[in-house]
């Protein structure tokens, strides 16, 4: 029975030294053949019609600007009518200014008018009287051409007192200050109170509340634009808004070798003359190849995709990158349309990681 035992703990001393030499004879399984560091999906290349377009930047302002006056002098502003932000009709009354000088002025005018009428219709009487006693011989011939005389300039005289009539009753129009169009105020120094000199500006408007976007552009890409394309500015809440090109500056700034474009915007509450806003104006279309913007890394200043050699290692390819457009960028050299890159998690790899592709068909992500 002793004997039997000590057969059994040599049996079991036998195992233990069998497997302990096969434990630490046998090479790591992770050295001479690593772990994947992580599970990826791959994504080709896509080729899509994507729009050339020409990047700009510049202040948006009113299309014209009117400058708003006052046109009578010394008048005391009595009320102002409307404030900055106020859209106006043409014609509508703005301010007012004291009227009883100017109306005082037309009174005196008028009744001028009236002396002056009464005046010329004696002397034209006087003149149909003497011409009759002419053919009669009763008048010598120097008295009729005296009455003839008197006649003509007390005709003058009327005229002359109808046109200064004419001019107090414009002075009289000219305390009330109306809108010479349509549009939006956009700037307001009446005050009621002040006594205003003839010329001082009292209100500016945007004529028909229409703005424009004064695009610089580089000299470079001036060629590519024509009257009539369209143009997308970015807004400070992400959207955008579309414009079309109105004209192109004839002139190139000689120190930034820039010109100047003028797009024609659409009424929007996003946009107020005085913003700089940056935008494209579009010029055309071009097949692009694209990938996601997941797909390439930036390092170094370099842009890289990685790809998946044979045993399952990472190798990284440096390629050149152009337009980016709704989570895409455009491939310009360095791939090919058949090549698969990995879709996602590049800033977790480096060359010779070991990675398992997830996805059994070995191609996900890729664009519509």
């Amino acid at each position: 029975m002793r004997s039997g035992r000590i057969a059994a703990v040599a049996l079991v001393a036998i195992a233990l030294l069998a497997w302990g030499w096969t434990r630490y004879t046998r090479p790591p399984e992770t050295a001479a053949d690593p772990a994947p560091v992580m599970s990826v999906d791959l994504v080709q290349p896509q080729s899509q019609r994507w729009p050339l377009q020409v990047s700009a930047t510049g202040a948006v302002a009113a299309w014209q600007e009117a400058s708003i006056g006052s046109e009578a002098n010394g008048l005391l502003l009595t009320e102002v009518r409307v404030n900055v932000g106020d859209t106006v009709r043409p014609g509508e009354l703005l301010a007012r200014f004291s009227p009883e000088l100017m109306q005082a002025e037309l009174a005196e005018a008028s009744a001028a008018v009236a002396l002056a009428r009464a005046e010329a219709r004696e002397a034209a009487a006087n003149h149909q009287r003497a011409q009759a006693l002419d053919g009669a011989g009763v008048m010598s011939r120097q008295q009729v051409s005296q009455y003839q005389a008197a006649a003509l300039t007390s005709q003058a005289r009327l005229q002359a007192a109808q046109a200064a009539e004419q001019k107090a009753r414009l002075r009289v129009q000219q305390t009330q200050v109306r809108a010479p169009g349509a549009g939006v105020i956009s700037a307001r120094s009446a005050t009621v109170g002040a006594v205003v000199p003839a010329g001082q500006e009292l209100f500016r408007l945007i004529r028909d509340g229409r703005l424009e976007w004064r695009a610089v552009v580089s000299s470079a890409d001036l060629q590519q634009l024509q009257v009539g394309q369209s143009a997308h500015i970015r807004l400070a809440d992400g959207g955008t808004l579309q414009g079309t090109v109105r004209s192109i500056g004839p002139m190139i700034d000689g120190s930034s070798r820039s010109g100047q474009v003028y797009v024609d915007l659409p009424a929007s509450a996003a946009v107020r003359a005085g913003d700089f806003v940056q935008g494209h104006i579009l010029v055309g279309e071009r097949s692009a190849l694209t990938l996601p913007q997941t797909a390439i890394l930036m390092r170094d200043g370099f842009h890289f995709v990685m790809q998946i050699g044979q045993g399952g290692f990472v190798t990284t390819r440096k390629v050149a990158v152009g337009r980016q457009r709704e989570g895409r960028t455009e491939i310009v050299e360095g791939l090919d349309a058949a090549d698969a890159v990995i879709a996602s998690g590049l800033g977790f790899l480096n060359d010779a990681d070991r990675v398992r592709v997830a996805d059994a068909s070995g191609l996900v992500g890729a664009a519509p």
